[in-house]
């Protein structure tokens, strides 16, 4: 059995457009992969590379047992047709026809197969839009649109369905619910679903493995706790809201006691030990949400790191409190608002941060 074969999909790509660069690989079974980065990241591109509508300038690309495209490689050249490829395509605006029904759009999958509109109308009712048949795009709220753009892109009986950013013109509320929907609809494909997104609770709610790109280039995959928990490169990082991210130096390391000393300006800590030389140059990541904040001093801990530091500033975030505390380096920390008026949390403030160990983790 192939590699395809065994997981539906392949793709090692190096596409240059406009003075941008996209060089992908990675591969997708039956399953969903989430494609997560930043805007401007290669995810889009790549997946339009899938779906036949952007050449890359070599490279391959696998369906299924179908290579759909071959270029630089061993073999002749192989460039499928977009409309040969069996690729079900949501785009992130739908692209549904304006001047035709839900039905029609559905219908348009088929072309002028015999039956076309009572295949679309299986699709329909399939999205709970039985009832909507008749009604044309601007009659229809976003999504209703969205539903109908799935049922197109499911009808075409596709190998490999793409999604790009299919949530983002919709309100949290209904997110949520689509996502649920969306995601008992995968589990019943049985093929490739590739989701581009930048959005970390789309990939915590419907991926079952994530691919990270920054800059056009794949800085990391895995599941996504994996790869969400324990970033392993700046990109995730930012992305998943590591506030806190220190270079510095490694000024002692003890594999017996398992921990690593890193100097970062005037702060130093202890992270999970890993064997870097005396003076070697780290980058480590701390969530805001991973740091206590203590008054008095507070003793008998199993944190290794307690430091004392000073309030500069605090501000509302959204339902929680952010407060940052200088302790030779600014530090960002999360906190509730009970949390903040019973500590009496404020500008001047003399505080001790406690940080477990593992929470501090290094970065790529």
């Amino acid at each position: 059995m192939t590699t395809a074969q065994r997981t539906g999909l392949v793709i090692d790509i190096d596409v240059r457009r406009d003075g941008f660069r996209v060089q992908a690989k990675f591969e997708a079974g039956r399953e969903v992969v989430a494609l997560f980065g930043p805007s401007g990241a290669g995810k889009t591109t790549t997946l339009s590379a899938i779906a036949g509508l952007v050449s890359p300038a070599q490279g391959t690309i696998a369906i299924g047992e179908t290579t759909v495209f071959r270029k630089g490689g061993a073999g002749a050249d192989v460039n499928v047709p977009a409309r040969d490829r069996r690729v079900g395509y949501v785009f992130q605006n739908y692209a549904l026809f304006p001047h035709i029904t839900a039905l029609k759009n559905v219908a348009y999958a088929y072309g002028r197969a015999p039956d076309a509109h009572g295949k679309a109308m299986r699709y329909l009712e399939m999205m709970g839009l039985a009832d909507f048949t008749d009604r044309y795009p601007d009659e229809l709220s976003g999504g209703q649109q969205q539903r109908v753009a799935i049922a197109r892109a499911l009808a075409r009986e596709p190998r490999i369905l793409l999604l790009d950013e299919p949530f983002t013109a919709l309100d949290e509320s209904l997110r949520r619910s689509l996502r649920k929907e969306l995601r008992a609809i995968c589990d019943g494909m049985n093929i490739p679903v590739v989701l581009v997104t930048h959005d970390l609770s789309e990939v915590l709610a419907l991926a079952d493995r994530v691919v990270v790109l920054e800059q056009g280039r794949v800085v990391t995959e895995g599941s996504p706790l994996d790869v969400l928990k324990r970033p392993g490169a700046e990109t995730v990082s930012r992305l998943v809201g590591v506030e806190n991210l220190f270079e510095g130096v490694v000024v002692a390391a003890s594999q017996a006691e398992g921990v690593t000393t890193c100097d970062f300006g005037g702060l130093q800590m202890e992270i999970p030990y890993s064997p870097l030389p005396h003076g070697a140059r780290v980058r480590v990541g701390l969530r805001a949400g991973d740091i206590i904040l203590a008054n008095p001093r507070p003793v008998g801990l199993s944190a290794r790191n307690t430091l004392p530091g000073i309030v500069r500033t605090v501000a509302r975030k959204g339902f929680e409190m952010e407060a940052v505390v200088d302790c030779g380096r600014e530090v960002r920390v999360d906190l509730t608002p009970r949390a903040v008026e019973s500590l009496g949390i404020m500008p001047g403030k003399n505080v001790w941060l406690v940080i477990k160990t593992n929470s501090c983790f290094l970065i790529e």
